[in-house]
Order: C-alpha cells, then structure tokens, then sequence
C-alpha cells in the first residue's frame, strides 16, 4: 500500500537585503514613458506605480483606500494606438508602439501583479465568473475574513480528507523543496487512486491556454463495473441552509469542476513542460533535495536526490493516468448533519468550459475591464463585503428586492 499524501509547512526567513537592479520589464516602462512623451497621437498618461501591487492576502480598511474606480480604469484600460494625427513617417514607430503597449499591459495586469510567481488558481477563474468587480476588490483591498459558513465548510473538507489522507507535517526553508513536496502529494495520491480506487485533495499543475495553473480536486475514484478505468472526478459542497443552491451556484460549481477535469486531462496527455516550469517559478533542476524530503520520497516508494528526479517520477505517473470521465458529479451537504441534499451529474462541456476560461483570462490579462454581475444575478450584491463601495451598489428599493428574491431561491 502506497504511502499517503504529505502536507508541509513553508519555514520563515529573514528577507536578504534588496538590490535595485533594472530589469527588461522596467525598461520596457522607461520606453513606454519617453515614447508617450515623444508621440501626440497616444492619450492621456497612465500612472503605473509598484505601490499599487498588493498582497491578495492582505487586509485593508475600505474605508482608507483610494477609490477603487481610479485604480481600475488604469489598470484595466486598453491603449489606444489609432489616431487621426499619426502621419506616415510615423508608422515604424507606432509598431513600437504597440509591442510597448503590449508589454505595458501584461507587466499592468492583475494575473502579473499579483500571480507573477504563484500561478493561476481555478479559484482565481471561478471566483471572476462569480463577478470579477469583486475579485479585482478582493485583489486590490484584500480578501475579506472567512464567515462561519466557509470555516464549517473547510473544516468538512480537511474530515473528509482525513479518512483517506494521513498528513505530514515538513518544515522547508527553499522553494524548490515546497515545489517537490507537492509533486510527491500528486504522485502518492495518484497511486492511492489506482491501488486502492479513491484519493481525496489531489493537488494539479498545469499549463493551460498560455498561462501556469493551479488546483485541488476534491475526490477522484475509479469505476468499479466499467471495463475503461477513466477516473471519476466529485466536488463537494457544504450548504448552511438546507436547501440546493441557486443555478448561479450551481453553474460556479460546474466551472470549478470542469476545470479540474481540463487540467486533469491536459497532465496525463501531454509531456510536462519541465523547463518552463523551471523558468516560471524560478525553480534549480539540480537542487539537493533537504534529508527530510529525500527520506521521505524514499518512504513513499520513489527515491529522489534532486528536484528534477522528482519531476521525472511526476511525469512518469501522469503518463500511468487515463483522461477523466466526462461525467462530473457534484454533492451537496448540508453543513448542520452532514446529510445528502443532492448530486448533480452532469456532462463535460468543452465548447462552454473554453468560452468561461477565455473570459476569465481577458480579465486576469488586462485585456477588458471587470465587468459586473448581470441584472438578473444581482442579488450576490447581497453577500459581497465591497458593496458599499462598488459602482454597481444597491439602492434600498433594489436591496428588499434582491432579499424577496434570495428567499424564493431558497425554496426552491
């Protein structure tokens, strides 16, 4: 029996002292700026400062930010490089122009500022279909504290973990050792799915559409009675109330869900791309692994010195797995008994999941601004911590209204 899944704790260190040091990108602004100045035909100057990339995980006092429409419309709005007063001498410079811009919007984009080196997560992707005014809020003030609700449901997750999962703690004091202890969870969970039919927070990286991507599936089993073994992706969802969510939840849930299967997919029918992923993270493949994580990686089957021998095993497994099965289940739980509310299965949708990707990327990239919620969805206004700040706010007549309507979503 293969050993289980590993969980560890990243150790804190003291910051080295910084070194200024001019790098492509911040070239790319000096360019930008002499360009602005030299050329009449671009609009007005943008602002672009450092001091405005936030931590995602800080905490700010809404109250005491600037407002948040100001930060948007400079984050988010696209250049313009047409204009009546550009004369034909001018045309080799305005393609300079515009491979500036380029580089001007992705060093200016959220998934640049604040997923440079983490990664996109398919939380990052479901939480903008939710309402991307509220993940750009969430990014540029700070997530808001976790309500009851969401403790109970983390606290579900981590029992039903549990039951499969043994967890052990490492303390690691380098990123590449961080990097190798979460291929060793994927490749020990993986093997727990083929040697015993089920393996729960199964961690997943990928590249995706251009972009590096993150996430954890809830639960994979295998079939019993089918002749094909495609493993058989579950998410599940705890409710306080015990009733099934509204549609606009239930589609959240799906996007969720298909993602995983996307990325799962992906991973065992591609090469992983070792080198970008070097590249990205800025990860040593020849890294000496710490004696902790080398014991370990030995305990659990797979004897590895060094960073690259543990993305060998990685890649080495992932061509072990089938694709997913393209029928996806969701439970729901209500939170108060842990009782069943209800399973949804549900058919993959490739054309659907790639149009909800391509929508989420134009915003983590810059290319469009946040948009709100539609009128009809309005009523998650009701539940988001940034209301009383968001353009698209409630009036009173519109907030009893959205209340009216929750409460007959409830009960259906």
């Amino acid at each position: 029996m293969p050993e289980s899944p590993i969980h560890y704790s990243q150790a804190s260190n003291s910051p080295p002292i910084p070194i200024e040091i001019v790098s492509e990108e911040e070239m790319a602004l000096i360019e930008y700026a002499l360009l602005a100045v030299k050329r009449s035909y671009f609009p007005s100057p943008i602002r672009i400062s450092k001091s405005l990339s936030l931590s995602s995980s800080s905490s700010f006092n809404v109250n005491n930010v600037r407002s948040i429409e100001s930060i948007s419309i400079h984050s988010k709005r696209r250049l313009s490089t047409c204009s009546q007063d550009v004369k034909v001498g001018d045309i080799e410079d305005l393609g300079d122009s515009v491979n500036s811009q380029k580089r001007i919007r992705k060093l200016d984009s959220l998934l640049h500022r604040f997923r440079k080196k983490r990664a996109l997560s398919v939380t990052d992707v479901v939480g903008s279909e939710w309402c991307q005014k509220q993940m750009e809020f969430v990014l540029l003030r700070g997530k808001p504290k976790a309500t009851e609700a969401m403790k109970a449901g983390t606290e579900r997750h981590a029992k039903l973990e549990s039951e499969v999962v043994q967890k052990i703690n490492i303390r690691v004091k380098e990123i590449e050792d961080s990097w190798a202890l979460k291929l060793m969870t994927f490749i020990v969970g993986a093997n727990q799915l083929l040697f015993e039919g089920l393996t729960r927070e199964l961690p997943l990286i990928g590249y995706l559409e251009g972009v590096w991507m993150v996430g954890v599936i809830d639960e994979i089993r295998l079939p019993i009675n089918e002749s094909v073994q495609s493993p058989f992706l579950v998410e599940n969802k705890t409710r306080s109330r015990d009733t099934l969510p509204a549609e606009a939840q239930k589609r959240n849930s799906k996007l969720q869900l298909m993602c995983y299967k996307y990325m799962w997919d992906n991973i065992v029918t591609s090469n992983f791309p070792a080198s970008r992923f070097y590249t990205f993270f800025g990860l040593n493949s020849y890294y000496i692994l710490s004696q902790e994580v080398q014991d370990l990686a030995a305990a659990s089957g797979f004897p590895a010195n060094t960073l690259d021998d543990v993305v060998m095993y990685y890649r080495n497994t992932c061509a072990a797995l089938s694709p997913a099965h393209n029928e996806l289940l969701i439970r729901y739980e209500f939170q108060g008994d842990h009782s069943l509310l209800g399973e949804e299965k549900f058919t993959y949708d490739s054309a659907w999941l790639m149009s909800q990707l391509r929508c989420s990327l134009e915003f983590w990239l810059g290319e469009q601004e946040a948009s709100y919620v539609s009128q009809d969805e309005r009523w998650k206004c009701r539940f988001c911590k940034f209301a009383s700040i968001c353009p698209n706010s409630y009036t009173e007549s519109e907030t009893k209204q959205a209340e009216t309507e929750l409460d007959t979503v409830s009960k259906t």
